[in-house]
């Protein structure tokens, strides 16, 4: 039996994120079929919209040694083909992270651009590219993909410094959104 309309598990995450934080300030919409956009929010008084795409991973947490699991939260890793970012029509991708260890989610925001930008400033111009995105137990969004043990433990610890890779200040950054949807 083929399914008429499935939401996959980050979709899930993330609308059920904005119906309990913003109920009755922003309406998630559904497109019918797949454009690259999986959600388009409205601010329902400014009639405001943002597009989103969203990227979920299982959370690799689970298979990292008891040092690196001890200091994070959530580990995704993405292959992304850059071709869809380059001509992505959503105005954000929103990376979901679900825990299984722990029991909150965690939201990284970014630009189709900017994304872009950083992937190949980290890994090159291949045309897949693989991605590893960690939130740290000190609230921290690291892109991990290449680091040696040594780093990937300074990552856990938070004591790594790498202005490239870090990406906090997307991380549970709803003002962005919030600005575009005129709040």
């Amino acid at each position: 039996m083929k399914p008429i309309f499935t939401v996959h598990a980050g979709e899930y995450l993330f609308g059920e994120h904005i119906e309990n934080a913003y109920k009755g300030k922003i309406l998630a919409w559904l497109p019918s079929k797949d454009t690259g956009i999986d959600f388009l929010l409205t601010n329902p008084k400014k009639k405001t919209q943002v597009s989103i795409q969203v990227k979920f991973s299982k959370d690799f947490r689970t298979i990292m040694s008891d040092e690196l699991k001890t200091g994070n939260q959530a580990c995704g890793w993405w292959t992304l083909n850059q071709e869809k970012i380059k001509n992505s029509p959503a105005d954000y991708w929103v990376f979901v992270f679900n825990s299984f260890t722990e029991s909150k989610n965690h939201f990284m925001m970014i630009k189709p651009k900017d994304l872009l930008k950083l992937l190949v400033d980290l890994h090159g111009d291949a045309k897949m590219i693989q991605t590893y995105f960690w939130v740290t137990g000190k609230n921290e969004c690291w892109e991990t993909r290449g680091l040696s043990k040594e780093d990937q433990l300074k990552v856990a610890n938070g004591t790594f410094r790498n202005s490239k890779r870090n990406v906090t200040n997307k991380l549970n950054d709803w003002k962005e959104i919030e600005k575009v949807l005129d709040f």
